[in-house]
């Protein structure tokens, strides 16, 4: 498991109702019990740093005690600076232990100078490595990196707690020093670091269940939204994703407009709609943020194909289908047009009118697409000529897993439950509102998609993503306006919706 996908995942058990404290309750447990399985009762010293990581040593030292073990601790940073409020809370915990009968010894190490050899006589002791978890990359600094040292150089036995300090948790690499373990506990599931890193840092690896549920990874949450990525201060216009959106005709202006606009609310620097000239001033009409290219014809043609060409190779995705209507000669241009773009490698969106139009061969080994259709769309375009009526979820999915993976690319399928599918991969999405069957909310989420593989994200996390950030959106229209709201008036709450808060 990458360490993103774990901070998500612990962030998505808070979503479901399972406090952050609880999980840490679990993982200081777990580890004292680990301890008491390996060693006799004797005395056990924790370094702990600010983070998630310190405070599984503060809960650890606890049950510790209450096993007869002599425990001490050392703080590697004054605790002012622990960043963590659960771990705030454990430390708090053991402040108020200290005064009266517990043997608890407690040292603040805020220079390297205080860390001295005579901490560490003992050979029969028990070290705990609580210093660096898994979401701390980079150099390491003062005092621990001393700490880390004048750890390696005991013969006690030596614990690494999720993982050993100084290894990168992603790739298990060690570019200074780092742990070196007898035993690593790591918790929920193997980091990968874990599974590529030296066993001379890893030792022996055992892995804790902290009572997180299985939903906390199918279920999209609130932790998903860190997946973002984050603007590079120094970026350029265009650096944040370029989308490019062909759709709209004589009948139906507002999809394409809707798409384009969701893509703006997710940050996407530039997006274009290129739409048929009948269309072109409706569209213009709903914002002078949009940039709009128009050319001769009441629906999308053959004529178009190349113009749309030229243009695709400025932008980064392309989302199609939406208000294109089912005429015969637009169902050829996109035919046509997806053919190219596939050769070109394109990052690609189908919805709505698409998926009824363009040929599931022609974009069935495509990896970097995703489509976004309903449940009779999904038919249509899958050809699946069998209804898939159950009532039970797990057939359900496997049932629409099933079918979907008669492509490569990433199924977003719509509905009270979102389902989304790439290959072996699901999630579910239960974000929405009832109100959101007005029409237009299935091209914002389009949009949505479009703007975050605009940014650089997966096809399968795009989907992810825009499906609970476009029904998070709807429950906060919701709330506002009842269920008689517009999508344009939903639009307003993109922004909020990818906030991480609770």
């Amino acid at each position: 498991m990458k360490p993103l996908d774990m901070m998500v995942t612990d962030l998505n058990a808070e979503y479901l109702g399972i406090p952050k404290l609880s999980l840490m309750e679990n993982a200081g447990r777990s580890l004292a019990k680990q301890i008491s399985l390996i060693s006799d009762p004797c005395k056990v010293n924790i370094f702990s740093g600010s983070g998630g990581n310190g405070g599984d040593g503060f809960v650890a030292a606890r049950h510790l005690l209450n096993m007869g073990f002599d425990v001490e601790i050392f703080l590697l940073t004054h605790p002012s600076k622990i960043k963590s409020s659960e771990s705030k809370s454990n430390w708090d915990i053991l402040q108020n232990m200290v005064p009266y009968m517990s043997p608890l010894k407690i040292n603040l190490i805020n220079d390297s100078s205080q860390l001295k050899s005579s901490f560490l006589e003992m050979d029969d002791e028990v070290i705990v490595d609580a210093i660096l978890g898994t979401g701390i990359t980079g150099e390491l600094k003062e005092p621990v990196r001393a700490a880390i040292n004048l750890i390696n150089k005991s013969h006690s036995i030596k614990i690494a707690v999720d993982i050993p300090s100084g290894m990168d948790p992603l790739t298990g690499q060690v570019d200074d020093v780092a742990i070196e373990a007898d035993y690593t506990v790591t918790f929920h599931k193997p980091k990968t670091g874990l599974k590529q890193g030296s066993h001379e840092n890893i030792g022996n690896l055992i892995v804790c269940d902290i009572g997180i549920p299985k939903e906390a990874e199918v279920f999209v949450g609130r932790g998903d939204l860190l997946r973002i990525k984050k603007r590079d201060e120094n970026a350029h216009k265009g650096a944040n994703g370029r989308v490019l959106v062909v759709g709209g005709s004589h009948d139906y202006t507002g999809a394409p407009a809707l798409a384009a606009m969701a893509s703006l609310h997710l940050g996407a620097d530039i997006v274009i709609v290129a739409c048929p000239e009948s269309a072109s001033i409706p569209i213009k009409s709903y914002s002078p943020d949009l940039i709009v290219r128009s050319f001769p014809g009441d629906y999308i043609n053959l004529d178009m194909v190349e113009p749309i060409i030229e243009m695709s190779h400025k932008v980064d995705c392309v989302l199609i289908g939406c208000g294109v209507g089912d005429k015969p000669q637009t169902e050829e241009a996109l035919n046509l047009l997806v053919e190219k773009l596939v050769e070109l490698n394109k990052t690609m969106v189908l919805d709505a009118d698409a998926l009824k139009l363009v040929e599931k061969e022609k974009i069935k080994n495509v990896e970097n697409l995703t489509l976004t259709p309903h449940s009779a769309e999904f038919k249509s375009f899958f050809k699946n000529q069998d209804s898939i009526i159950l009532f039970d979820l797990h057939e359900k999915i496997t049932a629409f897993q099933s079918v979907s993976q008669q492509i490569k690319g990433t199924v977003l399928l719509k509905g009270k439950m979102d389902m989304i599918f790439q290959g072996q991969k699901f999630r579910l999405n239960k974000t929405g509102s009832p109100g959101m069957t007005v029409g237009g909310t299935g091209d914002c989420l389009a949009g949505l998609v479009s703007a975050l593989m605009a940014q650089g994200h997966s096809s399968f996390d795009s989907a992810c993503l825009a499906a609970f950030i476009n029904g998070m959106a709807g429950e906060l229209a919701e709330r506002e306006y009842g269920y008689q709201f517009t999508a344009s008036e939903m639009l307003k709450f993109l922004s909020k919706a990818t906030q991480l808060i609770f």
